[in-house]
């Protein structure tokens, strides 16, 4: 992936995060983004509350697994699904739960695009709020 493809990407969702008419495009166009920029082989997400300690995709890149750094650049993913928080301002609305392919970790790079694609999913969710589907 280029700089350009990563700053494309960004644009892509920014622009349908401003026009669609629903929250749930937005979560659904960066589940798509998020499975092909990180090589997932899943990726769904979760609304409301938070179940469960799985290891974390964090803001600045790094994943967490508990309380430690997970050195995911040498180490690889971490077991199990991995969770990206959405929050609008401030204020957590869910999360993605990504699950890993075959391939090797993405380069920092791309985990700051995908937490970026997250945090336009916050906004998007705060702006309008989620239609649920019971």
């Amino acid at each position: 992936m280029t700089d350009a493809a990563h700053l494309a990407r960004i644009h892509r969702t920014a622009a349908l995060a401003q026009s669609a008419s629903s929250a749930d495009t937005v979560v659904d166009h960066v589940r798509h983004e998020l499975a092909e920029l990180l090589g997932l082989s899943a990726c769904r997400f979760e609304y409301g509350t938070l179940m469960g300690r799985h290891p974390r995709l964090e803001k600045d890149g790094t994943m967490t697994v508990g309380r430690r750094t997970w050195d995911a650049d040498t180490g690889g993913w971490p077991e199990g699904d991995i969770e990206l928080r959405a929050y609008g301002n401030g204020h957590y609305l869910g999360r993605f739960m990504l699950t890993p392919g075959p391939g090797p970790v993405p380069p920092l790079q791309a985990r700051l695009v995908a937490v970026t694609l997250a945090d336009q999913t916050g906004a998007a969710l705060d702006t309008s709020g989620p239609v649920r589907r019971w």
